[in-house]
This record gives C-alpha cells, sequence and structure tokens, in this order.
C-alpha cells in the first residue's frame, strides 16, 4: 500500500454516519473512496457542491464538474450545488462537521501552514483559512516528510493558516492527536516503531501511554 493510500484509509475511520465534510485537494481527495459501506457522509466542496463522491475514472470525468482544486469529482444521488456565497457561509456559520486538509508543516501545538511557500507563484488561496477556523474538526493529511526534511516541526516557518490548532495529523508513520495543547503521538503504522516516528519529527511530542498500531479499514 503506498503512503497516500494508507494515509486516506486511515482518516476514512474517522467519518461518521451524517456528517458533512470538506476535502481539500491533494491527498484529502481521496478519502472519498473508502467511506465506509454502512454509513452516509456528504462531502462539500467551498466552489458549491454538497454530494461529491469518489474520482472518476478518467473517461467519466465531466469538466464542469469539478472541486474547488478543479479537479473532476463526481455526484451522488442527491448532490445540489450553490453559489459560493452560500458554501462559505456553511463553512464560517460552523456547519461542516469536519475538514481534511494537505499540509506543509505542522508545529508542536498544532498549528497548520499549508497555504502559500513565500516567493512561489500558487494558483489561489482557497478557502483553506476559513475552514481551519469554521470547521468543528480539522484533520491533517500529509505525508511525514518532504525531500527528507521534518513535516512536523517545533515551529512553522512557512506562513500560518490560522491561529485555531488542528485536532489529528495523519501521516505514512503515525497519527498524532492534539491533547493539552500539544502534539501527542496516538497510534504508528504497521511496521513503524515510536522511535522511527521520533526520528522523523522535528517537533518534540508527547507519548501516548498506550501508542497503538494504526486502525486501518
Amino acid at each position: 500500500m503506498d503512503a497516500q493510500t494508507l494515509i486516506a484509509r486511515r482518516i476514512a475511520l474517522e467519518l461518521q454516519d451524517g456528517m458533512l465534510v470538506n476535502l481539500g485537494i491533494g491527498i484529502p481527495t481521496l478519502v472519498a473512496g473508502y467511506v465506509p459501506r454502512d454509513i452516509t457522509v456528504f462531502f462539500q466542496s467551498e466552489n458549491g457542491l454538497i454530494g461529491t463522491g469518489p474520482i472518476p475514472e478518467g473517461a467519466m470525468a465531466q469538466p464542469r464538474l469539478t472541486d474547488a482544486g478543479g479537479r473532476p469529482v463526481t455526484a451522488i444521488p442527491g448532490a445540489c450545488t450553490f453559489d459560493s456565497a452560500m458554501s462559505f457561509g456553511l463553512i464560517r456559520g460552523g456547519h461542516v462537521d469536519m475538514t481534511v486538509l494537505g499540509g506543509l508543516q505542522v508545529d508542536g501545538s498544532g498549528l497548520l501552514a499549508n497555504w502559500m511557500i513565500p516567493g512561489k507563484m500558487v494558483p489561489g488561496m482557497g478557502g483553506a483559512m476559513d475552514l481551519v477556523t469554521g470547521a468543528r474538526r480539522v484533520v491533517v493529511a500529509m505525508q511525514h516528510t518532504a525531500k527528507g526534511k521534518p513535516k512536523i516541526v517545533e515551529r512553522c516557518s512557512l506562513p500560518l493558516t490560522s491561529a485555531r490548532p488542528v485536532d489529528l495529523v495523519v501521516t505514512e508513520l503515525a497519527v498524532l492527536a492534539l491533547r493539552d495543547g500539544r502534539l501527542q503521538l496516538v497510534e504508528t503504522a504497521p511496521g513503524v516503531s515510536v522511535e522511527q516516528v521520533l526520528a522523523a519529527t522535528e517537533a518534540r511530542l508527547d507519548i501516548a501511554p498506550d501508542v497503538r498500531p494504526m486502525a486501518l479499514p
């Protein structure tokens, strides 16, 4: 199993029946493909859609049916569309139960940087600030390192997305939960030791007394 699939499958276990969930671009979009069969989840995209389904096969993609990142999506029966004002009203009004976002860096207190790299052109900042601030639960899906450098750092060097910390970070090595204002290691991926997680992490992590193997569906 590749790293992105492992992360998406683990995060799918955080979904609960009836949730309204926003998925960011990148790894988060994969989560829609692993929703447990016994629950119904409504995925919201900030460009104005509730009811996105799994990523379509190439020939099934519709150019006018995309997520906020412009990537093709499917729509499940009962899906609805609306304008951006309504979409951001849902987010800022606290009606989104959970958001799953990618990350460039997360610091030891759970603060996220994910919207820009200074000096690098990006197509748009999207709705990350609104989502981190407005969603009831924030989950970060990202690989543990980038080009060998830790992405879980003592202090973010990139611009922060929000002053609100995230609730959970899932990487291909571990699951980290925010406890008492600090990231705590609660699960390790199959075949990964606590020592390996710590070696790949710059921030000082608290270690849960009952660290367990990562649960996977």
